[in-house]
């Protein structure tokens, strides 16, 4: 279950962290000891070392290790009668089975985790990514989930300093759809590692929110005549488009051309000195440099048509 957020403004929240390892050794040793309500009347034989086992591995569980304790104590008293019970390393590891993983896929620990493994491929650590992917994956998270962090993060964190990156993303979105665990978990990992270990940049993504900021809150740029659409009678009478310049007849496919506002140029997209972006960066200095030389765009020279 959720509780929403006007409820817990109203509530005083208590934040339960897992027990320590010492407090669990302590508790079973407690139940080892505790004829009334423990297992003390067994005659258990046992050492530091298998109880700090089963306080390491139950995860701050303490219902997880003395479960398994007992489970572990009461089998061999079922098979040895009211002889010495030997409590050792590997009856623990018998009874404590498979680790179970502490997993709420709708509850902090899914969004503690999936905030993990985002931070993980943005901060470039591959071995800390692949292992919060690999707590996700045991712990049952939709595979489609896991696919769209990658996404994101390719096209947040990443971007065009290296766009391959957001080309896995998208084939590890399609291949976990296709295949399904457990084989989805090699796409979303060679993703996920890929951007991990690729140059970064976000900004692409500061473009585009420093825009959508000035859509909202500054006032409307309205379209030039030259760019509007042409492809209907009425507009051409109108004479929509007419002064456009088709990039495509003129050298090196450029023609300096009003897009927006001359106070506006170079507001969005500033690309940094990293991976790809670097060449975009100086591909558009050069291409200021023909803007800022250009005292007549009529004079650009038109290829041959």
């Amino acid at each position: 279950f959720s509780v929403n957020s006007p409820l817990i403004s109203r509530s005083t929240v208590f934040h339960f962290e897992p027990l320590g390892e010492d407090d669990i050794l302590k508790l079973l040793k407690t139940a080892i000891g505790d004829a009334e309500r423990g297992l003390g009347k067994f005659d258990i034989e046992t050492d530091e070392k298998v109880l700090k086992f089963l306080a390491a591995v139950s995860d701050g569980d303490a219902r997880r290790a003395l479960t398994a304790l007992e489970v572990g104590v009461l089998s061999q008293a079922a098979r040895k009668g009211g002889s010495k019970i030997k409590f050792d390393l590997d009856i623990a590891k018998d009874s404590i089975q498979q680790k179970a993983i502490n997993y709420d896929r709708t509850g902090d620990t899914h969004y503690d985790l999936a905030s993990a493994f985002q931070k993980s491929m943005r901060g470039s650590d591959p071995d800390a990514t692949v292992y919060w992917l690999a707590r996700m994956i045991a712990g049952g998270e939709d595979t489609r989930f896991i696919a769209r962090r990658i996404a994101v993060c390719a096209t947040e964190d990443v971007g065009n300093a290296d766009p391959m990156a957001t080309v896995l993303a998208a084939a590890a979105v399609q291949i976990s759809e296709f295949v399904g665990l457990p084989e989805a978990q090699l796409a979303l990992a060679q993703a996920a590692l890929y951007i991990a270990c690729a140059p970064k940049s976000n900004a692409a993504a500061s473009a585009v929110w420093k825009a959508v900021a000035d859509v909202k809150q500054e006032p409307i740029i309205a379209v030039p005549k030259h760019l509007k659409n042409s492809h209907y009678p009425a507009a051409k009478k109108a004479g929509l488009g007419a002064d456009y310049k088709y990039p495509h007849n003129f050298k090196a496919g450029f023609v300096p051309q009003q897009y927006l506002p001359p106070a506006m140029r170079g507001r969005y997209y500033k690309p940094k000195e990293i991976g790809c972006e670097k060449n975009i960066k100086r591909y558009l200095q050069k291409l200021q440099s023909l803007i800022q030389n250009s005292n007549n765009p009529k004079n650009a020279k038109e290829k041959d048509s």
